[in-house]
């Protein structure tokens, strides 16, 4: 009998490719979502019934209990960019993820993946690093054998990053380099994450490690622009912009429902986000990181001057 997975976060930007993984491999999969009728789609990515969307929010202890119910194997992949309404970092990446690991110990789930991220760190300037520390220690508490995840900046088709810079070159004859576009990163594609997390939950070596997950080249941010900007055919000035002039900027923007940018963000970007010497990555899960030059063309389409059949010259 297929043994069952719990996917908190299911249908979101890593999660669905989680879930999709999962059943490939032959897993029952309960996508754990806020709201499974927007979490539908995911249901083709499996057999007849072996995907289930079901409502749960990481705030609330009754729904998260009855999400890991059963379940063999639990990934927790929830977590936000910025703070709104009742979306609050302590909420969400520290006594959320608490909640997901203290319960499913107590379910009696025998493998747990946390989804974290590179950058967190007690001391981190950015109140999103702080709590993503504060939530692998919530986890590593409740639930020592847990694995942890840290992947780098992620990328692909539905991705905050690149789609967001896209756009903002189709509307701007300018795009900001905050701090200079020195900020280092190491992009890792969304489905070499996936397929980590679905390695660490089939092999029991992997239990009560943290990993860090970066891609087989290191940008940095001006970089990953001009990469970006060559790949859609559009030229646009590149503007240096200070952090502290970045930092009064983002007070103003952060006040936007979908804040562009938020202080915080300004914060994190202080700091390079690179896989750490000496950590554990990719190589130790035997997974070959995809190269964001060969993923990056796949999904651009939109943003070119006609489309996919677009010269890429001008």
């Amino acid at each position: 009998m297929a043994r069952l997975a719990t996917v908190i976060g299911g249908s979101g930007f890593i999660g669905r490719h989680v879930v999709r993984r999962l059943a490939r491999a032959g897993w029952l999969v309960r996508a754990a979502v806020r709201r499974p009728n927007e979490a539908l789609f995911l249901k083709p990515m499996g057999d007849v019934g072996q995907i289930t969307p079901v409502a749960a929010n990481i705030r609330d202890e009754r729904s998260i209990a009855a999400a890991v119910a059963g379940a063999a194997a639990v990934v927790n992949l929830v977590g936000v960019l910025y703070e709104g309404g009742r979306q609050r970092f302590e909420a969400i990446h520290a006594e959320g993820a608490g909640r997901v690991a203290r319960l499913s110990k107590s379910a009696g789930v025998e493998c747990l993946i946390h989804v974290s991220a590179i950058g967190a760190d007690a001391a981190s300037p950015s109140a999103y690093g702080r709590t993503k520390a504060a939530g692998e220690k919530a986890v590593r508490d409740a639930f020592p054998e847990a694995t942890i995840l840290r992947p780098s900046i992620v990328f692909g088709p539905e991705d905050e990053f690149f789609n967001r810079f896209a756009k903002l070159a189709l509307l701007l004859p300018a795009l900001p380099l905050i701090g200079g576009g020195r900020t280092r990163f190491q992009p890792v594609y969304v489905g070499d994450v996936a397929e980590a997390a679905v390695k660490a939950i089939d092999d029991p070596a992997c239990r009560g490690k943290t990993y860090e997950l970066g891609g087989p080249r290191v940008f940095t941010f001006k970089e990953l622009m001009e990469l970006l900007l060559r790949e859609i055919g559009r030229r646009r000035l590149l503007v240096p912009v200070p952090f502290a002039l970045a930092e009064l900027q983002s007070a103003i923007l952060g006040c936007l429902p979908r804040p562009p940018l938020t202080r915080d963000q300004v914060r994190m970007l202080r700091r390079d986000n690179l896989v750490a010497s000496g950590a554990l990555t990719f190589a130790d899960l035997e997974i070959a990181p995809s190269a964001v030059e060969a993923i990056l063309p796949t999904y651009m389409e939109p943003y070119r001057r006609g489309g996919r059949y677009a010269s890429q010259a001008g």
